[in-house]
């Protein structure tokens, strides 16, 4: 049974955290796999729940955190290092920048024979000054060269890392789109938005629109309240606006609240304009309780909080960045404009609230949409062959069996645009 050795940035909130919690669990028996995690920002809600759900017991490195810190990065790489060479896997799979650095370096140091890199977002623009993106970049340049394959988790994703930054050659990159549980999303959907709904105080003849993910500066959140002031006045309905998540820019954007006469509240028994919930576990109650979905963001990979409310039948509003584009449907399970365009954010933002039968149409659109091409099934099938496709071109005795019969099974090509040769074989021993 080959070994995989999967590595994470941090247990947070998001699609990574889900990413490595299907893919550990359902893997198995093919494949078994060691999880490795770093330690998440204190500001930042815990995903271990996720992993704990499913009886993965995560091995975390304390030194490993998100922030560049040669203090922390240095007994960091050692570590993974130490596991590598006791665990002796014949896949290193990494998640995010940190994981990825380490994690790559610590693995080609130790001979292992397959590598992979997830990217799930990039921050090769709108997070850092141009020396520093470049810095990130000329890294993430060095380190694909070694790598057996560059995973992006979209199309267009695949398209800024090959062609516009050109991290690597485009034919080393393959298309994996994130899988996840979705049934949540589609079950007992009546009592859970009565329940959502009561909890809240939000009345029959309120609109609820909500915005779910991080408060940092790059969801842009500024924006989403801007549009929310002019979409209410546009429409002249009831409106109630959730933001549902926590982080760095949350005492500045309850400030925001109170220079442009939005009231808000942090308490559940307190109705206002506009709620601040902090995180809220079981998100796919927000879904239900809510009836507009909003994503402001500057940038994305591909953006967990679209998929999760298109399972849950709910109509979105969102900025055209990243990979939001591969996510949703324009005009007819979302309504997408320009980033920072703020006219326009309203303008489809008061459309909806103003249309319930839109709201209804879009809605069904969205279900559709997404369960097919988001379900962990398909992750799993895809990484599988992946994986197997990779080892066999390391080792031309390796063949992929069925757990099942224990019997070698034929391996599906993958799409010829997305298939990488490699320069030569990698020795199977380690350091």
């Amino acid at each position: 049974m080959p070994k995989v050795l999967r590595i994470i940035n941090r247990l947070n909130l998001g699609g990574p955290t889900f990413n490595v919690a299907m893919l550990t669990k359902h893997l198995k028996p093919e494949f078994e796999t060691m999880v490795v995690s770093g330690m998440k920002d204190e500001a930042e809600a815990s995903s271990e729940f996720i992993l704990d759900e499913l009886g993965i017991r995560p091995t975390y490195i304390p030194k490993m955190f998100r922030s560049v810190n040669p203090l922390n990065d240095i007994p960091a790489y050692r570590d993974i290092k130490r596991i590598i060479k006791e665990f002796k896997p014949d896949v290193v799979h990494t998640h995010a920048a940190k994981a990825g650095t380490l994690g790559r370096l610590a693995a080609f140091e130790c001979g292992v024979p397959v590598t992979l890199h997830t990217f799930h977002g990039h921050v090769f623009h709108s997070y850092f000054g141009p020396l520093k993106t470049r810095f990130y970049l000329e890294v993430e340049r060095y380190l694909a060269k070694r790598t057996s394959r560059i995973v992006a988790i979209s199309n267009e994703q695949k398209r800024e890392l090959g062609e516009v930054y050109k991290v690597c050659d485009p034919n080393k990159i393959q298309v994996v789109p994130l899988g996840f549980d979705l049934n949540r999303f589609m079950e007992d959907q009546i009592n859970k938005r009565i329940d959502f709904r009561a909890h809240y105080k939000i009345a029959d003849d309120e609109v609820a629109v909500g915005i779910v993910g991080r408060l940092v500066p790059i969801k842009n959140h500024p924006l989403f309240l801007e549009a929310l002031k002019k979409a209410i006045q546009i429409s002249g309905k009831k409106v109630r606006a959730f933001i549902v998540g926590d982080g760095e820019e949350r005492m500045q954007l309850q400030q925001l609240c109170n220079e442009m006469g939005l009231n808000y509240s942090v308490s559940p028994s307190k109705k206002a304009t506009v709620t601040f919930t902090s995180w809220i576990t079981r998100v796919d109650e927000v879904y239900a309780g809510l009836d507009v979905v909003a994503l402001s963001s500057l940038n994305e990979g591909t953006p967990v909080s679209l998929i999760e409310a298109q399972a849950a039948n709910k109509p979105i509003v969102t900025t055209q960045v990243g990979g939001v584009s591969d996510v949703v449907i324009d005009g007819q399970t979302a309504l997408m404009s320009p980033s920072g365009d703020v006219d326009a954010f309203a303008a489809h933002l008061a459309q909806l609230i103003s249309d319930a039968a839109l709201r209804q149409k879009m809605g069904a659109n969205g279900r559709a949409n997404v369960v097919a091409r988001y379900s962990y099934q398909r992750l799993v099938g895809d990484v599988s062959r992946l994986y197997d496709q990779l080892l066999m071109e390391v080792d031309p005795n390796y063949r992929p069996k069925s757990a099942q019969t224990g019997k070698v099974v034929a391996l599906p090509h993958l799409a010829k645009s997305h298939t990488y040769q490699p320069a030569g074989k990698v020795s199977m021993l380690y350091k």
